[in-house]
């Protein structure tokens, strides 16, 4: 007979469907394999990585004061500033041993190649460091020996500067892991060299130096991470105004819209049902086509209604008047002098009716572009120029510059203007320009096409 019960439990005994894949495991446990896990990431699996020096950034801070073929230069400040280092803990290695310009060489060399290993491999330079010690020691003379150990002068001044180094290029915990390893590194001497040597070990001068370095580099990562976080947070924040705002202005051109359409879609409805009253007779095909038109009519004005709801905002209120026109623009133009803004209109072309969409989107960019000015440019000239031109309206706003000195000072806007004026162009298939002038002044330029008949009847 099969014994069924070792058949199942068997699997239970290990592996990730065992029971031990569920046995609880404690905060001190899990705390403590992460942290392995990390020192195995930070200091042995990224021991050999490349991770080459990049050069430095010209376009803020004091970087930005040189110019020319020094400007040129400037980019590897951090390379020539490591190897100057590493040349100086090299001189204060070579001071070291006094068995000759060969064993020198040899004791300074191996303090200067961590701290330029560091440009390339950060990760390998730690460990070169550490690796230095065991192999200039022995090289150097008998007064060495009876120096302070394991880290000679050179040594003491290479390790110093590849571990801060080292945490400017990697991150707070793999300079923590750094710390505590070089603290277990001198422990290690100590127990190997005994309690004799005790009062010439310099382990507890290197962990005091290197913790207030690497305490100075963990500030300067915080201060940097949380300056990019800010400047990430205020990059989402300007999109979503700007998102916000373009969705305001399109709003708003939808609600003032709506009576533009709404009045032509009722004349459809209407003349619909009154076409079959207007001729004699009439068949049957033709009333029923024109009462199909006039459905068709009243139910997308039904439909533009329910939309329109949906847009409109809780406060909003219908306007009582009809929306304005060009015809309106010597009225605005009146209001904006009184309001003190010295303004000359300029008409070109044969005045013609315009399709009131296009009508309604050019006083609009007019209104907005003369109250930008208001706002912006307190005391300045303004001119409008209007254009009927073939295949459209040609607009130009233009205003001076702020007159010196000025009594009113400028009043910073949202930017929502310029977004409104090229919603509109954009709604209408036009072109618009905006900016400064050569004088000082804004200028707003703007084409609204619009088709002429014989190419509708077409």
């Amino acid at each position: 007979m099969t014994n069924t019960t070792e058949t199942h439990t068997t699997p239970l005994r290990g592996g990730s469907g065992g029971y031990d894949a569920y046995k609880p495991r404690s905060p001190e446990f899990r705390a403590a394999v992460d942290a392995l896990r990390g020192l195995r990431h930070d200091l042995i699996s990224d021991a050999f990585a490349y991770r080459p020096l990049p050069p430095l950034r010209v376009d803020k801070g004091l970087s930005r004061l040189p110019s020319g073929r020094l400007r040129e230069y400037a980019i590897w400040t951090p390379h020539a500033l490591i190897t100057a280092v590493g040349l100086l803990a090299m001189i204060i290695g070579a001071d070291t041993s006094h068995q000759g310009t060969t064993t020198n060489l040899f004791v300074g060399l191996f303090a200067l190649a961590p701290i330029l290993l560091t440009t390339v491999r950060p990760v390998m330079a730690f460990w070169l460091s550490l690796a230095a010690t065991l192999i200039t020691y022995p090289v150097a003379s008998v007064n060495a020996w009876q120096q302070n150990w394991p880290w000679l002068p050179g040594g003491f001044a290479c390790h110093l500067v590849v571990l801060t180094v080292v945490a400017v290029r990697t991150r707070p915990r793999t300079a923590a892991w750094m710390w505590l390893l070089t603290g277990a590194y001198g422990l290690i001497w100590q127990g190997t060299l005994g309690d004799s040597h005790y009062d010439r070990s310099n382990t507890v001068e290197m962990l005091f130096v290197s913790a207030l370095a690497l305490l100075v580099v963990s500030v300067w990562h915080i201060r940097r991470d949380a300056a990019q976080t800010v400047t990430a947070q205020q990059t989402v924040t300007a999109h979503e105004r700007s998102r916000r705002t373009l969705l305001e202005e399109r709003t708003t051109i939808a609600r003032e819209l709506h009576d533009v359409v709404a009045h032509h879609m009722s004349v459809v409805a209407i003349q619909a049902e009154a076409a079959p009253y207007r001729v004699e007779n009439p068949p049957p095909e033709l009333e029923k086509a024109f009462a199909t038109i006039r459905e068709n009519a009243v139910a997308a004005l039904t439909e533009l209604r329910r939309v329109l709801g949906v847009v409109r905002a809780e406060d909003y209120e219908a306007p009582d008047a009809p929306q304005p026109t060009l015809a309106d623009l010597d009225a605005l133009l009146a209001n904006v002098r009184e309001a003190g803004l010295d303004v000359e209109k300029a008409v070109t072309g044969a005045v013609r009716e315009l399709p009131q969409g296009v009508e309604l989107s050019a006083y609009r960019i007019v209104q907005e572009a003369l109250s930008n000015t208001l706002r912006h440019a307190p005391g300045a000239s303004a001119r409008v120029e209007v254009g009927y031109v073939l295949g459209g309206l040609g607009l130009r706003v233009v205003n001076g510059p702020l007159p010196q000195p000025s009594l009113v000072k400028p009043s910073p806007g949202a930017g929502h203007g310029i977004t409104g004026m090229r919603e509109r162009v954009s709604m209408l298939n036009g072109e618009m320009t905006a900016g400064p002038t050569d004088e000082g002044g804004y200028e707003v330029t703007v084409f609204l096409p619009v088709p002429r008949m014989d190419e509708d009847d077409v």
